[in-house]
């Protein structure tokens, strides 16, 4: 086919806009702005973004016929991959395709990381609420995203403005004051192409999601890339035919898409943990009970003990890694029917899924737009969000994002630390060849781990202690050993299992206080490395 007949092709004849993979990305062009839609393990348009890659290593006669596009900027939520298969966005490493980077998560994408950590691109670690929010108003033509989120974080121009190494110079984010209040301003990016998924479509680009785990952000992605006079490209497992489909189920209106594109199968799984669960597309309800009990042992305790902090009738967000195992514990515990659990791509109820599956629930009550999901968390719709320790310091901060050359990145949780009224981080108190052992209903610590997560100051900070504490939030940081709590003056031990000695309590861990409200018991306490391993019940809450 030759270069002229590409976007004809694209856009009119008796199969209407579906094309191939290929012929879709070679409308992409040098310097393009290229935003992907996604969640995660959850929503690529693999076949697009595989073929892009291919497209950049081809042959220089292929190149010389429909050019070789360079010096990409990717545009993404939480970074769409599998780590350890190489896939989604991972296949975009090639050195020359991409220039930049501006993402809410890098964790599933390595490959990209590399690239960041080795300076060889420039690259940007903005709250995935902002991004979200972003592509909204790129497509309502406004000049950028206002908001608070990020205040006091790595995000604040004050502390970095979401720079994430040395080659990346120029400032996305402005601090400005509105009203007498400070606030972040995330500046619009003019998008040339967006690259998004559904299940359906029909010849005139009409797309369902009807078999999808989420519908993320693929509205105001597409939305923004054709307002932004740009390319939508729409991936889907199948075809009907014209004027067949029910207005009601179209997510994403045929006016606004360029390029259908048919997957193949294994370019089209639901979730990358998944190839297809009808109960994440709210095809089916399962029942609880079929849902398997964790394991005891550290994981198990620290969800235990979190779960103590949930109430009935409130609305909560649990995060990706430790607290996953606070849902398990709601269900194993029949207590979670008792409050709302939710996940920031959009899921409503239900029990949120774990690993790959992340993003995804099982018997959901409903699942929204990721934007509208953020709306409700910004404006302080959460009663309380359970979220991961990694690092915190005496001030209560907290880093769950930058660790030397290893680059996470915030994702959903600046937005959710910063707006739910109650916040509980969950994690092992120590890391790094840490050994454990459950023995009669009791934790037995094996050997210790090297590094200590409580720390003088954090790497990079995802979640600010002393704006926490200027906002009086209430704040808690569970381990399996014991429970601090965020004052005005810093961390301080709140709960102290029993079996720890004075020698071996929050001084020696990094707290900054070595008061607390344990502290006579703690005095009088042996030594017996043991700590109870007992259930919660309702009956405890």
């Amino acid at each position: 086919m030759s270069a002229t007949t590409i976007v004809p092709t694209a856009r009119s004849g008796e199969t209407g806009k579906i094309v191939t993979a290929r012929e879709a990305v070679r409308l992409i062009r040098t310097g393009d702005t290229i935003a992907v839609g996604g969640f995660g393990g959850i929503g690529l348009a693999e076949e697009g973004v595989h073929e892009l890659g291919e497209i950049y290593k081809a042959s220089d006669a292929e190149a010389a016929n429909f050019g070789r596009p360079s010096d990409l900027t990717l545009f993404f939520g939480v970074g769409q991959g599998q780590p350890f298969t190489g896939r989604g966005l991972n296949r975009l490493d090639e050195p020359g395709l991409v220039r930049r980077v501006i993402g809410g998560h890098f964790n599933f994408i390595p490959a990209i990381q590399r690239l960041v950590v080795g300076n060889q691109i420039e690259a940007y670690n903005l709250p995935l609420g902002p991004v979200i929010h972003l592509f909204r108003d790129i497509a309502a033509g406004k000049p950028g995203h206002l908001s608070r989120i990020g205040l006091g974080t790595f995000a604040d121009p004050r502390f970095g403005g979401g720079k994430l190494n040395e080659k990346t110079t120029e400032d996305l984010i402005e601090l400005i004051t509105v009203g007498g209040k400070e606030y972040l301003f995330y500046k619009a990016i003019p998008i040339n192409v967006g690259i998004i998924r559904g299940t359906t479509a029909d010849p005139d680009g009409n797309i369902t999601m009807e078999r999808e785990a989420l519908t993320v952000e693929a509205l105001s992605l597409a939305m923004a890339a054709h307002n932004s006079g740009g390319l939508v490209i729409a991936q889907v497992e199948r075809i009907a035919e014209p004027r067949t489909l029910n207005p009601r189920q179209v997510k994403i209106p045929g006016a606004i898409v360029d390029c259908v594109v048919v997957a193949k199968p294994e370019n089209h799984t639901q979730t990358y943990g998944t190839v297809y669960n009808p109960a994440y597309s709210s095809e089916v309800r399962v029942p609880m009970t079929s849902l398997e009990p964790m394991e005891m042992n550290e994981r198990k305790i620290i969800a235990r003990r979190a779960a103590m902090e949930l109430r009935p009738n409130s609305v909560v967000n649990l995060g990706v890694g430790m607290p996953e195992g606070i849902a398990a514990v709601a269900a194993e515990e029949k207590i979670a029917d008792l409050m709302t659990l939710t996940a920031e791509p959009g899921i409503i109820g239900g029990v949120p899924a774990g690993g790959f599956n992340f993003g995804a629930a099982t018997n959901a009550q409903a699942v929204i737009d990721m934007a509208y999901q953020f709306d409700f968390y910004d404006g302080g719709g959460l009663d309380a969000a359970f979220l991961g320790l990694a690092q915190a310091d005496k001030e209560g901060n907290l880093n769950v994002s930058k660790f030397g050359p290893r680059l996470a990145g915030a994702g959903g949780f600046i937005n959710i630390s910063q707006n739910a009224k109650k916040v509980v981080f969950c994690g092992t108190l120590t890391a790094g060849d840490l050994e454990v052992s459950v023995v009669e209903g009791k934790l037995l610590i094996e050997r210790d781990g090297k590094e200590k997560k409580f720390v003088d100051q954090v790497e990079h900070r995802t979640f600010s202690g002393s704006y926490a504490a200027q906002n009086d939030k209430d704040v808690l940081y569970v381990t399996e050993r014991c429970v601090f709590r965020l004052t005005k003056a810093g961390v301080e031990c709140a709960t102290l299992a029993s079996w720890i000695p004075v020698s071996s309590g929050p001084s020696r861990w990094g707290c900054a206080r070595r008061s607390c409200g344990c502290r006579s018991r703690c005095a009088s306490t042996t030594t017996t490395n043991t700590i109870s391993c007992s259930s919660t019940s309702r009956n405890s809450r």
